[in-house]
């Protein structure tokens, strides 16, 4: 069955041209001009995949993310920026955006990308879990507690010592599970600048939590997602 696709882009020309593209690659599509309308949209007939521009009138394409989130809505939304700066992408991705595209763009990449998020989600056991918020400030995701307070990490009833900076870069993961993060993205948010291309440094602290948090028989939950990043997801 053909994917239902919700797009929205206040680009006439945009919006026209990406929608027939999408429909001759075998989407349903229904495109909107606002965000407005993609909410309403979403709420009266939830696509499989969303496809929103950041920059529209009225509520954008950030904060139609951040309301889908706050309801629990786990669609993958891939957005559209004209913004590059690390800033720009860092807010996209905290809105919970699962990937993005800047303009100008190839419509094949929009499609490459749109097959990677709907293979990663598409069937109903690859649906993330949502991190949980408890009272006591605590955070749960995927048989993992966090205390971000304490600075305290427990995987079952197994309390798992970390590093400073292997903390934060857990923390990180935890916040945005079931959200791949690329790693300028993390080295930004962790070191505070990107060490380059060449840098091993990201894949060696994932290697250190991988190796304390990993357990026999149990399901691993930091997944490396070639050539862009790494997840937090209970497989």
């Amino acid at each position: 069955m053909p994917h239902n696709l919700l797009l929205a882009e206040d680009d006439r020309a945009i919006r026209h041209a990406l929608e027939r593209a999408l429909t001759l690659e075998g989407y349903e599509v229904v495109a909107v001009a606002d965000g407005v309308q993609a909410l309403a949209q979403a709420h009266r007939s939830p696509p499989d995949v969303l496809v929103l521009d950041v920059m529209m009138p009225g509520i954008d394409g950030l904060q139609v993310c951040r309301v889908l989130r706050a309801e629990g809505n786990r669609t993958p939304i891939l957005m559209l920026t004209a913004l590059v700066e690390t800033a720009d992408r860092i807010a996209g991705l905290d809105a919970g955006a699962d990937d993005y595209v800047v303009k100008p763009f190839d419509v094949e990449e929009v499609f490459a990308r749109l097959r990677a998020l709907l293979r990663r989600t598409g069937a109903p056991d690859d649906v993330p879990s949502e991190p949980q918020r408890m009272p006591d400030g605590r955070i749960a995701v995927a048989g993992l507690r966090i205390d971000p307070q304490a600075r305290r990490v427990w995987r079952g009833p197994r309390e798992v010592d970390l590093t400073r900076t292997e903390f934060d870069l857990l923390e990180l993961l935890v916040r945005n599970a079931g959200i791949v993060l690329d790693h300028t993205t993390i080295y930004d948010r962790i070191w505070g600048y990107d060490f380059g291309p060449g840098s091993k440094n990201l894949a060696v602290y994932v290697g250190y939590l991988r190796r304390k948090l990993d357990e026999p028989g149990a399901p691993a939950l930091i997944h490396t997602v070639r050539g862009v990043g790494y997840v937090l997801r209970e497989d």
